[in-house]
């Protein structure tokens, strides 16, 4: 990615000093406020200091660009916003003569880039929005060029990895807004000698090669519990342990259907109504007594009744 916007080159003669309206010191110098008009067509409006522009200030250039901001020694150091005969600007800080520290540049295509400079180059920590897609890298920048760990923002997912010369390159992963992961690497593809002669001066792109996929998880609003009413001492007795731990170890899993649900604990009449069941076992034993009773009495009236041998 090219800087789009034009370089400064300020062509003011040193020993033809030009026109001059304004305030001088003592010695004759240019000294507190004044114009000048230089030999080349450029123009400047400000503060001097011993015969140079020192303090605040607005240079015209005669090709249309002009800086406003802070001079010191003839050059631009401290804030400043300089604006290129292509339309594009920089706001931010200078030191003799370079962007250097933070500022931010507006490039004639819209796209825009706010961060740390050195040496005129992008360098630092910066975010360049891509004005065309909305898209937005933000992350390490090494003399101009995207470098180490960065962000790369779209429109509904994310990449987050390292950047080599450019490119992403190595591990990294795709966010996506729905809560879905992907996880991989950039990487070259191996090529034999004789295709790496015929691309040896074009441009390596490298390929995405994903490993795994982040299970999904998707958010939803809790809703408070219906109301309930007291439950019964006796009904907690009757939940089995096994169904408090299972549902327990599952908190974020929502059941399939119904037949997850643990069920329901029975009602207080269906509890006492097995205490009659030892009744009836008694009256059916009495009832088992009473029957071999008599059968063993009417075998002894049968043998009174058979004839003596």
């Amino acid at each position: 990615m090219s800087d789009l916007g034009s370089e400064e080159i300020e062509e003011e003669a040193e020993n033809d000093l030009g026109e001059y309206e304004g305030e001088r010191n003592e010695a004759g110098e240019r000294h507190g406020h004044g114009k000048a008009r230089l030999p080349n067509g450029d123009t400047y409006e400000g503060q001097y200091g011993n015969g140079k522009r020192n303090g605040q200030g607005l240079y015209r250039f005669k090709n249309g660009a002009r800086y406003i901001g802070e001079y010191y020694d003839n050059k631009k150091h401290g804030h400043g916003t300089f604006i290129y005969p292509d339309g594009s600007k920089y706001e931010g800080e200078w030191v003799e003569d370079q962007r250097h520290g933070n500022g931010v540049y507006y490039y004639v295509n819209g796209d825009t880039y706010t961060g740390e400079w050195f040496n005129h180059s992008r360098h630092g920590q910066g975010t360049y929005v891509y004005a065309l897609t909305n898209s937005k890298y933000v992350g390490t920048w090494v003399n101009g060029q995207q470098e180490g760990a960065a962000e790369l923002i779209h429109l509904n997912h994310r990449y987050q990895g390292k950047f080599v010369n450019k490119n992403p390159m190595g591990p990294g992963k795709y966010v996506f807004d729905i809560g879905c992961e992907q996880h991989g690497e950039y990487i070259h593809d191996d090529k034999g000698e004789e295709e790496e002669e015929e691309e040896a001066l074009t441009p390596i792109v490298p390929k995405w090669k994903a490993t795994k996929i982040t299970a999904l998880t998707l958010w939803a609003p809790e809703e408070p519990p219906p109301a309930q009413t007291a439950p019964v001492a006796t009904e907690e007795a009757l939940i089995p342990e096994e169904l408090e731990i299972s549902v327990g170890e599952t908190p974020l899993e929502t059941p399939a259907d119904t037949a997850d649900v643990p069920p329901e604990v029975p009602e207080p009449t269906e509890i006492t109504s097995p205490s009659k069941e030892p009744e009836e076992d008694e009256d059916k034993e009495d009832q088992g007594d009473q029957a071999v009773a008599s059968t063993e009495e009417k075998e002894e009236e049968a043998k009174e009744a058979e004839p003596p041998e």
